[in-house]
C-alpha cells in the first residue's frame, strides 16, 4: 500500500496507551441478561423502534459478547450479519472492551460498513489504500481510544509496519475479530483470496477470551467446514482443551424477493439488443455484471448513447469515481452500473430492483453471491441470466489464474534465497518470467505459506521449507471444473432455479420458488425490437483501439543479455498505433478470439456466422492461419481511415509470423492495394527468430525478441527510397509490445521516420 508507514510508531503507542479491556458482560446481567441492551442497539442500527431480532441474530450475540466463543455465521445476504458484528461491537464497547478489528475484502463494503455503524452509535473507521489523506484523523482517534471498529482489508494485514509495529499492540487490547466474507478463506471458496489465509496466523494470535466472528452468505458444506476448522486454531494464551467448540449458525438461504430466470441468445449483439429494448422496463434501478472489463465499457457506453442513466464500474475505474458511482446508484440517479465484481461483497442498496447477468459467473455459488444484491428489502426483485458462447474460455482463464507454477515457484525461492538484501517485485521480474499481477499472487502464495516474507524493500526469504502441493492444487482445479459444469447445469435445469442454487449451497431446505421461470413460466419478454438490433450491430462494429508506445526499458533486463535501461530514445520510438479491436471486445473481439484464442465453440459460432464459403481453410478445420476474410480486410481499411495521423504512411512493412503467416500476409496486402501504398517487404528472422511464448513480464518478453529480427537487403534497399518517411508496420497481435517495439527500432536505424504499428488484435 502505498504511504502505508506514516506515522506508524503514533499508531504504535495510540493503541498501546488506550484503556485496557474490561470486563464482558455475563449471560445473566441484569433482567434478561444482555438483551435488552442488545435489542435497543438493533433498533439504533436499523432506525425502527419495533425491530427484532431475526432467527439466529441474538445466538451469535450472545455468543460472542456473554460466552466470548468463536462463531461462524453462514446466512443469505439481506439476512443481518453486520448487525450482528455492530451490535456486539457495542455491547462490548459498552463493557469496557478494546475495539474490533473488521478484516472486509472490498472499498465498497468499507464505504457501507462505517455508515452502517455510525447509525448503531458505533465509531467505524478504516484503513486502506483510498483514503490516505484521513490516516492522520485516524490516529488521533484510535490515540483517544475513540475508534469502536477498524476495518482493514486482508491486504493491510501483510503491510510490513502495520504487522509488526501496529498489530500486535492492537491483538493486546483487541475486543472482537470479525472476518466478514468469510469464504474467502477457503481454497474451496468461489472467491479465494491467498491473502485471507494469512488470517489463521491472526487468528491463533487471539488472546485468550477474545471473541471471533466469520461470516458469510455463499459458503457450502466443503467452505463451512473449511473455514470453522481455521477459527478453532487455538488462541496464543490459554488451554486449547478450554475452548468451546466454534458455533456454527446456518439459516435457509432461499431468498423469496428474488424472480430467477436464464435467457439464451445467440450472441453478444442479440444481448445488447435486449437490453435496448428491455432494460427501460426493468424495476427500479439495478446491476449488470458482465465478465469482462472490456464488456462493461462497451456495453454502458451502447447504453448510454441510447440515452439511458447507464455507467461501467470495473476495477479499472478510478477510485473516487467508483465511489461516486455507488452513491449515484444507491440514489436512483442511474437506471444501472454496467460492473464486473469489481461491484460484489457487500455492496448495500436494498431496493436494488434487479440484477442482470452478461454472460455468467463460472460458479452457481458465486452467482448466488452476486444476485443476492437484488431484492434485500424489496418484496419483488428481477435476476435474469443472459449467457454467452464465450463464458467458459473466460472461466478458464480465471481458473487458471490463480494457481502457482512449481517451477516459476523455485525460481523464486531460489533468487531469494540467494540474494543478501530483500528483492523488490521488479528485481524478481528480471528472475523469474511471469506478469506483475501473477508474480503478485505467487509472492502471496508462498507468503502465506510461510516460505517468503514481505519485509521494508521487498521480499525476503525465510528459509522455511516450501513443497508444491500438487495434490491439493489437483483437487481445487477439479473442483473448479466441477463448479463450471454445475452453472451449465443451472442454465439448462427444467427445475426451479432457486431451489438449484440452494442445493448448490448444500442447503437441505430448499424447496420450489414459485417464482421463476422454470416454476412459474416465462416472465420475461425475449423479442428485441429492429431499431435495437440495428443499434447493437452498429456497436459492435465499431473499429480501432490505440495501441500506446513503449517509452521505458523494463527494469533488470541487463540481466537478461539486453544491453538497454532507462528510457528508449525518441529517435527509436515507435509512433501511437491501432489495432482493429482488443481480443476481450463484445464486437470485433468474437471474430478475433475465434482466429488468436479459439475455444471449439467459439470457432463453430463464428464459422456458422459467416456467409456460405468465406471462412474456408486451407487447413482443413483449423483456422488458426488462412488469408482474413474480406469482411475483416474491410474492417481494417475503416481503421486506417478514422486514423488521423498527423502524416500518412508512405508504404507498408509486414512482420513476418510463424503462426499466422497467410494472414498477415493478406493484410498487408489488402492495405497496400487499397491505400494505394507500396508493400516493401517483410522484416527477417535473426537468430532463429524470437524464443519463448506469450505470457510472461515484460523483461522476458524483450530478452525473447531482442536480436531476433533483421532487415534483409531487399528491405533494406527499399526503405533507403522511403528514408524519413512514415512506415505502416503491419502485425496479428499486440501483446506485450515489444514485438512491435524491437521491429520498429530495428526500422528506424534502417532510415524510416515515424513507424505507425498496425495489428488485428490487442490482448489487453
Amino acid at each position: 500500500m502505498q504511504n502505508a508507514d506514516v506515522q506508524d510508531t503514533d499508531v504504535q503507542n495510540a493503541v498501546q496507551n488506550a484503556e485496557q479491556p474490561a470486563a464482558a458482560y455475563s449471560p445473566d446481567s441484569g433482567a434478561g441478561g444482555i438483551r435488552p441492551a442488545a435489542l435497543a442497539a438493533l433498533r439504533a442500527l436499523v432506525g425502527r423502534p419495533d425491530a427484532d431480532f431475526h432467527d439466529g441474530q441474538f445466538e451469535a450475540i450472545q455468543a460472542l459478547v456473554a460466552e466470548r466463543r468463536r462463531a461462524l455465521v453462514v446466512q443469505r445476504t439481506g439476512w443481518g450479519k453486520s448487525a450482528v458484528y455492530f451490535v456486539a461491537t457495542k455491547l462490548l464497547r459498552d463493557a469496557g472492551a478494546g475495539p474490533t478489528i473488521l478484516v472486509s475484502p472490498l472499498l465498497a463494503l468499507m464505504r457501507d460498513q462505517v455508515a452502517a455503524a455510525a447509525r448503531a452509535g458505533v465509531r467505524a473507521v478504516s484503513i486502506n489504500s483510498a483514503n490516505a489523506h484521513e490516516w492522520g484523523a485516524v490516529l488521533e482517534q484510535l490515540r483517544a481510544d475513540e475508534v469502536d471498529v477498524l476495518l482493514v482489508s486482508p491486504e493491510r494485514l501483510n503491510n510490513p509496519r502495520f504487522r509488526d509495529e501496529q498489530l500486535p499492540a492492537l491483538i493486546d487490547r483487541v475486543g472482537l475479530l470479525v472476518v466478514d466474507e468469510a469464504h474467502c478463506i477457503s481454497d474451496w471458496g468461489h472467491d479465494f483470496r491467498p491473502d485471507y489465509r494469512r488470517l489463521r496466523e491472526l487468528i491463533a494470535e487471539m488472546p485468550a477470551g477474545v471473541p471471533v466472528l466469520a461470516t458469510t452468505a455463499t459458503a457450502n458444506s466443503r467452505v463451512v467446514t473449511d473455514v470453522a476448522e481455521q477459527l478453532s486454531v487455538a488462541a496464543s494464551h490459554g488451554d486449547p482443551a478450554d475452548a468451546a467448540p466454534v458455533l456454527t449458525i446456518r439459516g435457509p438461504l432461499a431468498r423469496a424477493s428474488l424472480r430467477l430466470g436464464v435467457l439464451r441468445l445467440p450472441d453478444a449483439k442479440a444481448r445488447l439488443a435486449w437490453l435496448l429494448s428491455h432494460l427501460a422496463e426493468l424495476p427500479g434501478s439495478g446491476i449488470i455484471y458482465s465478465l469482462t472489463v472490456a464488456a462493461a465499457e462497451d456495453t454502458a457506453r451502447l447504453l448510454r448513447e441510447a440515452g439511458h442513466a447507464v455507467y461501467a464500474y470495473t476495477g479499472q475505474t478510478d477510485t473516487d469515481e467508483r465511489e461516486a458511482l455507488e452513491g449515484q446508484l444507491k440514489r436512483n440517479e442511474l437506471k444501472a452500473l454496467v460492473a464486473t465484481s469489481a461491484l460484489g461483497m457487500g455492496f448495500d442498496k436494498p431496493d436494488l430492483g434487479f440484477v442482470l447477468h452478461l454472460g455468467a459467473p463460472s460458479s452457481p455459488v458465486a452467482y448466488y453471491q452476486q444476485v443476492g444484491r437484488a431484492g434485500r428489502a424489496t418484496d419483488n426483485a428481477d435476476v435474469l441470466l443472459l449467457p454467452g458462447i464465450e463464458d467458459e474460455a473466460i472461466w478458464t482463464y480465471f481458473a487458471t489464474s490463480s494457481m502457482p507454477d512449481e517451477e516459476k515457484a523455485q525460481a523464486v525461492l531460489t533468487a531469494l534465497a540467494q540474494s543478501e538484501r530483500p528483492l523488490s517485485t521488479p528485481a524478481l521480474e528480471s528472475i523469474v518470467d511471469l506478469r506483475r499481477s501473477r508474480l503478485e499472487l505467487l509472492l502471496k502464495v508462498l507468503d502465506v505459506d510461510g516460505a517468503v516474507r514481505r519485509v521494508q524493500g521487498g521480499w525476503s526469504s525465510t528459509g522455511q521449507p516450501w513443497v508444491y502441493d500438487r495434490e491439493r492444487y489437483a483437487r481445487i482445479a477439479a473442483e473448479r471444473v466441477a463448479e463450471q459444469r454445475s452453472m451449465i447445469e443451472y442454465e439448462r435445469t427444467t427445475e426451479c432455479r432457486m431451489a438449484f442454487l440452494q442445493r448448490a449451497l448444500d442447503d437441505d431446505t430448499a424447496v420450489p420458488c414459485g417464482r421463476c421461470d422454470n416454476c412459474a413460466g416465462i416472465w420475461y419478454p425475449a423479442d428485441v425490437a429492429a431499431d435495437a438490433a440495428a443499434s447493437a450491430s452498429a456497436s459492435l462494429d465499431r473499429v480501432g483501439v490505440a495501441i500506446e508506445p513503449r517509452a521505458q526499458w523494463p527494469t533488470g533486463v541487463a540481466s537478461l543479455g539486453v544491453p538497454v535501461k532507462g528510457n528508449i530514445p525518441p529517435g527509436e520510438r515507435l509512433e501511437p498505433g491501432r489495432a482493429l479491436a482488443r481480443l476481450s471486445d463484445l464486437g470485433w473481439g468474437g471474430p478475433l478470439r475465434a482466429i488468436f484464442a479459439p475455444s471449439a465453440a467459439e470457432q463453430e459460432a463464428f464459422r456458422q456466422a459467416q456467409p456460405a464459403g468465406e471462412y474456408d481453410s486451407p487447413h482443413g478445420a483449423n483456422p488458426s492461419d488462412a488469408p482474413a476474410t474480406p469482411a475483416l480486410l474491410q474492417a481494417c481499411v475503416r481503421v486506417l481511415a478514422e486514423w488521423g495521423w498527423e502524416e500518412r504512411p508512405a508504404a507498408v512493412v509486414a512482420m513476418p509470423s510463424r503462426r499466422h503467416p497467410q494472414l498477415v500476409g493478406s493484410v498487408a496486402q489488402a492495405i497496400s492495394e487499397r491505400g494505394r501504398l507500396p508493400l516493401l517487404g517483410t522484416l527477417d528472422w535473426a537468430n532463429g527468430g524470437p524464443t519463448g511464448g506469450s505470457g510472461g513480464n515484460s523483461a522476458y518478453r524483450l530478452s525473447n525478441v531482442w536480436d531476433r529480427f533483421a532487415v534483409g537487403p531487399e528491405l533494406a534497399a527499399a526503405l533507403e527510397q522511403y528514408a524519413g518517411r512514415p512506415i505502416l508496420l503491419v502485425d496479428d497481435i499486440a501483446d506485450s509490445r515489444w514485438t512491435l517495439t524491437i521491429a520498429g527500432r530495428l526500422l528506424r536505424q534502417h532510415g524510416a521516420g515515424a513507424v505507425l504499428p498496425f495489428t488485428l488484435a490487442l490482448q489487453a
